[in-house]
């Protein structure tokens, strides 16, 4: 029995499976040549084109150009328009001597005993050191375009004083001026009991009145003012102390007239 069942079922060789198994085995397309063959045709249309419009361009006439001569415009007679006024340019005044901008000291009070500077005039130094970090403020400074500032103050009796510096920014790149005052302004409201009013014709000019007293040991209680204000590059700093306290009417008119020097 196991023999008729042989006989039946033919004997495969090795070599006819494989090739019975290459023959159902779906052949895999190969990539990539059709998309040369038409890489390649769009080159030579894109090439084509281009020699064609070159000769198209190549037949015709250049195009003339417009004359370079222009109509003489007659000179103007007569003599030319009058510099501008200090009160119109106000660079008149501030490119000259800053400390002549500073607000003049009221009769009968005298020279504060000590000005930070030389003769008026506070250096980029001089300026970082009225500052509690010198060096932090020095760095500040120079990246604000600190460019001079100008200097005064005095005294009144015995306890009463007032310091006023102008200082102006070179403002190539950044708004020095504006950016000094507006810093100013945020410590002076850091006070408490600090009275604040607008000062007119500043935009945001603001001068503060501190009702509590400033106390040290072995020192009298000192009270302050300040105002802040700016106008072009230059930046106003006053501050008023006192072992009474100071009134709105002081710090404000100091303002106003110094604002109006500028």
């Amino acid at each position: 029995m196991d023999e008729e069942i042989r006989e039946e079922i033919p004997e495969q060789s090795p070599e006819q499976s494989q090739e019975e198994i290459q023959e159902e085995t779906p052949r895999v397309r190969r990539r990539g040549r059709t998309a040369l063959l038409i890489t390649t045709a769009a080159v030579l249309g894109l090439v084509g084109g281009t020699c064609a419009g070159y000769l198209i361009q190549a037949d015709r006439e250049p195009t003339k150009l417009p004359s370079l001569s222009q109509p003489v415009v007659a000179q103007a007679k007569g003599a030319g328009p009058e510099p501008l006024s200090a009160a119109q340019d106000r660079r008149v005044k501030t490119e000259g001597d800053l400390r002549k901008l500073l607000v003049k000291r009221p009769k009968g009070a005298r020279d504060a005993e000590y000005v930070p500077g030389h003769e008026g005039w506070m250096g980029i130094a001089d300026y970082a050191e009225e500052y509690t970090k010198p060096a932090g403020a020095f760095g500040d400074l120079v990246s604000a375009e600190f460019r001079r500032a100008a200097a005064t103050g005095w005294t009144v009796g015995s306890t009463y004083s007032v310091e006023v510096r102008l200082i102006q920014y070179r403002q190539e790149e950044k708004l020095g001026a504006s950016d000094a005052a507006e810093g100013a302004r945020y410590w002076a409201n850091t006070k408490s009991g600090t009275h604040v009013w607008a000062v007119p014709g500043t935009g945001d000019g603001m001068a503060y009145v501190h009702t509590r007293p400033d106390t040290k040991p072995g020192y009298l209680p000192m009270y302050a003012a300040e105002a802040h204000a700016w106008r072009g590059d230059i930046a106003m700093e006053i501050w008023i102390y006192d072992t009474k306290p100071i009134s709105k009417a002081k710090i404000m008119d100091l303002a106003e007239r110094q604002m109006e020097r500028l």
